[in-house]
């Protein structure tokens, strides 16, 4: 098929609208990272997404609306914890689970009884979801493992002859996916964090939010996935990407002491001339929302250089940088060495 790419616009907008109602997928900028869109409510539509992904279906998707009005339409409650994190974060990078509706068909959420659902801030997000009058299923605009699509032309070049259109609306402001936490149970829990942090979380709710296990480890075997972005292997260029645990000389020292050929430091801005590789800079170390926003073009930059393996120095755990850590340590598949 041919791929259209269009610049946001009345234009682009009505073309995305008319291709989901008629129940196609179109690649849509978000503020996040670009979404892969169907119909959340029409199943075949779905099943598309996960063709063109080429994703386990295993893998629930999140839905993306557009009023809080719309929420009603997905889910079978809206419980007071996520009201309130909606009136604080929505619109916004922040992704609630809550039970479904019966309108949401068994493939948007990998069978569970539960929904993941956000608002985008995105103003070119909100109005093509308001212009199809539908609620979005819409998973990172990328082949299955790959580094997520922060631009168009990323999107692009993962998905050119696999969907119709893809509407370009600039580079994504956040650069890493939302916030996913559930209040479908006993207790609210973070699920993959993001650009809305477990403090910002807390202090909307009033309580403490706990911490899934799987942010930081891998799933247990035979363990379901309740969000998106909780897969072993993840976020990955071809290149084989090791992280660093350590401080600055440490990780120096490292590089030093282990030639080895097509290898690459992802280092800091500012480092690229105290170190012995060529060196991708992944934003400040002062700053993890320019990290968070440089994180996939980064990755996306080694297979570019035809890197074969990546050395990456470990971010910070905590706050918005837990966000970082989390999708580098699946980009990694694991790998960490301790200096």
């Amino acid at each position: 098929m041919e791929t259209k790419l269009l610049s946001a616009g009345p234009q682009a907008i009505e073309e995305a609208a008319r291709l989901l109602r008629a129940g196609e997928i179109v690649g849509i900028p978000t503020e996040t990272v670009y979404g892969l869109a169907a119909d959340a409510t029409n199943s075949a539509a779905v099943k598309k997404i996960f063709e063109a992904k080429g994703r386990p279906q295993d893998n629930p998707l999140i839905v993306h609306i557009s009023r809080l009005e719309e929420l009603s339409e997905v889910v079978r409650e809206v419980p007071p914890q996520a009201l309130r994190l909606a009136e604080a974060y929505w619109p916004g990078p922040l992704t609630i689970i809550m039970k479904k509706s019966a309108a949401i068909p068994a493939e948007t959420c990998a069978g569970l009884d539960t929904v993941a659902v956000r608002m985008p801030s995105h103003p070119v997000a909100r109005e093509i979801i308001r212009a199809c009058g539908l609620p979005l299923a819409a998973p990172s605009a990328n082949l299955s493992g790959l580094p997520s699509p922060t631009t168009a032309q990323h999107t692009f070049r993962d998905l050119n002859g696999r969907v119709p259109l893809i509407v370009d609306g600039g580079p994504c402001a956040v650069g890493v996916e939302s916030t996913v936490i559930t209040v479908a149970g006993d207790h609210p829990t973070l699920l993959r964090p993001g650009y809305i942090t477990k403090e910002q979380l807390e202090s909307a709710l009033g309580e403490e939010v706990a911490l899934s296990s799987a942010i930081l480890n891998k799933l247990a075997d035979g363990e379901v996935a309740a969000s998106p972005g909780m897969k072993y292997k993840h976020y990955s260029p071809r290149a084989d990407v090791v992280i660093l645990k350590g401080d600055f000389d440490a990780y120096r020292r490292y590089l030093e002491s282990h030639p080895q050929e097509g290898a690459y430091a992802m280092c800091y801005e500012g480092e690229e001339n105290r170190l012995p590789l060529p060196c991708i800079p992944c934003g400040r170390a002062d700053d993890p929302a320019s990290q968070a926003h440089a994180l996939f073009a980064a990755l996306r930059q080694a297979d570019d250089l035809g890197a074969k393996i990546v050395y990456a120095h470990c971010p910070a755990q905590d706050g918005l940088s837990m966000a970082v850590y989390n999708r580098l340590i699946r980009a990694a598949a694991f790998q960490v060495i301790e200096l």
